[in-house]
């Protein structure tokens, strides 16, 4: 049910969602309700009580449990952190088992690179990685010796890119953090977008450049094989950065002679993600981008979700369509590890919702989650993947990372990912050097305020717009990216500080 002052999203919500701010006196008449006065100034996009809630009762939205009521609720009510609550006791977990997806090509292509191992990049690149925190200035410097001017010779070249990070010393040998990163670097070095890298170490660290390579399969082609260089025995900084410009210098040839081709979206790997979310999130951003996800999949594509700690309260809307059962036991094994996790740690899961978030109309984990979950479509689960690992398989997958965006970011392009689409309803500048990140607004109002920074405005079907319109305008503008049309961020220049390996383990 919409009017102008409200949408209620579900026959058995109890609230509705403010589409203006409203002012105590204002009158709601809606359907199936009895009409009632505003009781206090409610922002738009906040939480609205129908009808009476009475305490401890389950509030619903999305014809799903947010939270329960912490007080009584009176109709006309704000129902927000004051009122709301949530009990995360211990979960029971069900699962249900469909057919996988049978794929039917679409007809429609982008044009992308392909690789001697057949996948397909959308951007062509060159990536200088540095194994540790120690050898990061070396590859920031080889790396900023071919600005864009210089590669003007090389069209077909989207750029020389640094990976640094602030780790890969310090770690327990063979710990999860140290795996982690291991995993990440090699995986990452294979991306489709990655034409040619360069592992860059210093000598003494834990994790070694020789750990980091990536584990080809017997008789896989490969168009290059990553480089390596040690500072320790290349003679130091100066000596490691012109033999780093060198190494460069000869592969550049190389890469240029790549050219894009007409591939089918089959060949694309959405890594989906919410960042600065806010109430609007669930209602317009994120069903948006399920719906092209949806279209991809079925035409053979692949969309890694991921965020563990932000499918909480969700988790039914996963386990209910996974194709085996072994992929709802990795799951609910991920949701169990948090939940543990947050014991030991002595932190909640519903600490997630952030204070933008909570400004946006936020209130719960289990509402952000909900809202979250929709950018997945309603394709059937065809995968689970830790951390890092290779996505190999079509169709939609799971992959446990943290709700960080730079962190969760970073796993999925380590998993093969190439191409990010990025919801956020509060603001969010967040780009990727290594796949172009297209960021889709949830309303107008925030899609005017950060024009330089969105790619695509979702608020536009709050205002009128059809979802088959807005879906297919969603669709072209993936193609358009995937096929070298530059996004908001990419404009600002590649971002360099945005590959955030996940680290869990304590710093020796």
């Amino acid at each position: 049910m919409t009017n102008l002052n409200m949408i209620h999203l579900h026959p058995t919500d109890q609230i509705a969602i403010a589409r203006r701010d409203l002012e105590p006196g204002d009158w709601i008449e809606p359907i199936g309700e009895k009409p009632f006065q505003v009781r206090e100034p409610i922002p738009a996009g906040h939480k609205i009580a129908l009808r009476d809630i009475p305490r401890l009762s389950p509030v619903m939205r999305y014809g799903q449990v947010i939270g329960q009521a912490s007080t009584d609720i009176t109709a006309g009510s704000w129902v927000h952190s004051h009122n709301l609550s949530l009990d995360m006791a211990a979960r029971s977990y069900t699962w249900q088992v469909v057919d996988a997806l049978i794929p039917v090509p679409s007809g429609r292509s982008f044009l992308g690179y392909v690789r001697a191992d057949g996948k397909v990049g959308t951007r062509n690149l060159i990536a200088i990685l540095s194994t540790v925190n120690c050898s990061a200035h070396v590859v920031s410097q080889i790396a900023h010796a071919f600005p864009p001017e210089r590669l003007a010779e090389f069209p077909h070249v989207d750029g020389v890119i640094p990976i640094t990070h602030h780790s890969g010393c310090s770690l327990p040998p063979g710990g999860i953090s140290h795996t982690y990163l291991r995993r990440t670097l090699a995986h990452l070095a294979r991306n489709p977008n990655i034409a040619a890298a360069l592992f860059v170490g210093l000598g003494c660290e834990l994790n070694q450049v020789s750990e980091c390579q990536p584990l080809y399969r017997p008789g896989e082609l490969v168009s290059m094989r990553p480089g390596s260089l040690v500072i320790q025995d290349q003679g130091g900084f100066k000596a490691t950065v012109e033999a780093g410009i060198r190494w460069v210098k000869d592969r550049l040839p190389e890469v240029n002679a790549l050219e894009r081709t007409l591939q089918p979206l089959s060949a694309l790997s959405i890594a989906l993600q919410c960042g600065g979310s806010d109430s609007w999130s669930g209602i317009s951003a994120n069903p948006l981008i399920g719906r092209v996800i949806d279209q991809i999949i079925n035409a053979g594509g692949t969309a890694a979700l991921a965020e563990t700690p932000e499918i909480f309260g969700a988790e039914d809307l996963l386990t209910r369509r996974v194709t085996s059962p072994d992929l709802a036991e990795k799951l609910i094994e991920r949701f169990e590890w948090w939940s543990a996790e947050a014991r030991l740690r002595g932190f909640s899961i519903d600490n997630n919702p952030t204070p933008g978030n909570k400004a946006g109309g936020l209130t719960t984990i289990f509402e952000k989650s909900l809202g979250a979950v929709a950018k997945a479509g309603v394709t059937p689960l065809n995968g689970v993947y830790g951390y890092s690992q290779w996505i190999d398989r079509p169709g939609l997958v799971f992959m446990d990372t943290p709700g960080n965006d730079p962190a969760s970011v970073t796993g999925q392009l380590a998993g093969g990912c190439n191409l990010i689409v990025f919801s956020t309803g509060r603001g969010s500048v967040f780009g990727s050097a290594v796949a172009p990140c297209i960021k889709v607004a949830s309303h107008t109002a925030l899609f005017e305020r950060m024009r330089d920074d969105m790619d695509f405005n979702a608020g536009l079907v709050l205002e009128g717009q059809s979802w088959e319109g807005a879906s297919q305008d969603l669709l072209d503008l993936v193609i358009a990216t995937a096929s070298g049309q530059p996004t908001r961020s990419e404009n600002h220049g590649l971002p360099e500080q945005e590959f955030v390996p996940w680290q869990p383990d304590a710093i020796l």
